[in-house]
């Protein structure tokens, strides 16, 4: 079994106690913001080594670790090969900000996207930005409904109901 594929059986087992999940993830959560906290603080410094070097780094769990990586990949600029990463896998946190403030938004992890960190990172107007662009993009957006008499939308300047909609 591969570092990940332990770490989301753990994580996301149905076996555990709803009391035992929630202190896993509670943990987790304040390991997490404390990462990112410091990685945050030196946007310069790109933090590299392996697996088991960052668990040592960042004072955790191996498991929590491979969590970490987990969810942060996909803000990274080269992914890690987290699938089939062991604890000797030479990682690289060099994330992209903008995706990654998005993807926190998108996470629903205010915890993240909130910590002060982001200020010297990101302008007030583009986090406000970027978080709206997050929530707009799962916006369900109906089309306005089209009416016999009203003009094709093909652009063909005749009714609809005698151009593309005498199929409909």
């Amino acid at each position: 079994m591969t570092l990940l594929e332990s770490w989301r059986q753990e994580a996301y087992s149905e076996e555990i106690s709803e009391q035992e999940s929630t202190a896993l993830w509670t943990n987790y959560f304040q390991i997490e913001k404390g990462i990112y906290e410091q990685i945050l603080s030196e946007p310069e410094t790109v933090v590299e080594g392996t697996v088991k070097e960052l668990a040592e780094k960042f004072n955790c769990e191996l498991k929590i670790m491979v969590g970490f990586l987990d969810g942060i990949n996909d803000s990274l600029i080269t992914p890690n090969p987290i699938e089939e990463m062991t604890e000797d896998t030479k990682v690289s946190l060099c994330y992209e900000k903008e995706k990654l403030y998005y993807n926190m938004v998108a996470a629903k992890a205010e915890w993240l996207y909130t910590l002060p960190q982001w200020n010297n990172l990101l302008s007030q107007e583009k986090r406000n930005e970027l978080y709206k662009a997050q929530k707009s993009s799962t916006t369900i957006v109906k089309d306005k409904k089209i009416y016999p008499n009203d003009p094709c939308p093909c652009g063909s300047g005749k009714k609809y109901k005698k151009c593309c909609g005498k199929n409909a």
